[in-house]
């Protein structure tokens, strides 16, 4: 069996700067030590440091006065970060640059007297994060079939914003159809879909012509993760997003002679390559590397944490 490995695949910036920070936050601080919300979308990733003594929470109030926090690479709203304040937390923000750029467009929108059109998925940690740096401002857009809906006219003061992990193409066709109704309506400078959730779509949707079956890993709260293996779905090959191999079911290969495998943005190369290694044993698989796009960015650890490491 042929397999094919997508390159790039698996952590972008974003991903190892907040795991980074969170490694680094363990060596200053030692536990308890606080994340509010899950560091990064992925199952192992997540259960690795619990198993080191982190503690993950869902709301500031179940962390004690004094303690110190790490915020997501998903972002927090102004909110959250006055609710720790109060508690007198030492906060480090992990929040992805990329994230920040969407949170800093959408204050200045706001305060520019736009209603932002917010391109995402409702409950997902970074939308809720965005909408609340302006929650009288931002409405959410999740379809193409919402837009007629929107209580807006053509001569609204319109801004658009879009979640960083969406998929590309489900995002232009929002974009085209907001477009479409609202001709008036202002852009972001730079669009918001992060360059590795672009690059790993442009990835699959280049090497999926190859093969039978399609293996994303990633965790299903993982957005980019999800529209990984939805992408393999649309181009008509059977694609299931799994958290590692003991989720590999042989059902699967059944008549399937080439796999590509891929990881989304927040899932470690170690399942992949466990992921690789099972099926070459179980399948004679023949691996075959293919670089689609280089990728050469990295962030800087937060300043809480770079000034604390210098004394």
């Amino acid at each position: 069996m042929k397999i094919l490995l997508a390159n790039p695949r698996g952590f972008c910036a974003g991903v190892n700067m907040a795991i980074e920070s969170l490694d680094r936050a363990l060596e200053l601080f030692g536990t308890p030590l606080y994340v509010y919300h899950e560091i990064v979308h992925n199952r192992p990733v997540v259960e690795r440091f619990k198993n080191r003594g982190v503690t993950f929470v869902d709301s500031i109030d179940e962390i004690p006065n004094g303690s110190t926090v790490l915020y997501s690479a998903h972002g927090v709203s102004p909110m959250i970060r006055e609710a720790a304040a109060t508690r007198n937390l030492r906060a480090i923000d992990a929040t992805c640059p990329l994230v920040t750029k969407v949170h800093i467009e959408a204050i200045k929108f706001a305060r520019e007297g736009y209603h932002i059109l917010l391109i995402g998925h409702e409950g997902h940690d970074e939308v809720i994060g965005t909408m609340g740096e302006a929650p009288a401002s931002i409405t959410l857009v999740q379809t193409a079939e919402d837009v007629p809906t929107l209580p807006f006219t053509p001569e609204d003061k319109l801004a658009y914003l879009t979640q960083t992990t969406l998929s590309v193409d489900e995002a232009q066709g929002i974009i085209q159809a907001l477009r479409a109704r609202f001709p008036q309506i202002a852009a972001p400078k730079k669009e918001d879909i992060c360059y590795a959730t672009q690059n790993r779509q442009e990835a699959v949707r280049e090497l999926v012509s190859e093969a039978d079956l399609v293996l994303v890993l990633g965790s299903k709260n993982s957005s980019n993760s999800n529209r990984l293996a939805e992408l393999g779905s649309t181009k008509g090959k059977k694609s299931f997003l799994i958290d590692g191999a003991q989720e590999i079911q042989e059902e699967w290969f059944e008549g399937v002679k080439s796999v590509l495998i891929t990881a989304g943005a927040s899932a470690p190369e170690d399942v992949v390559q466990d992921c690789v290694e099972h099926i070459r044993t179980k399948h004679n698989g023949t691996i075959e590397n293919r670089v689609v796009r280089e990728e050469h960015v990295s962030f800087p650890l937060p300043r809480e944490l770079t000034v604390l490491a210098s004394r």
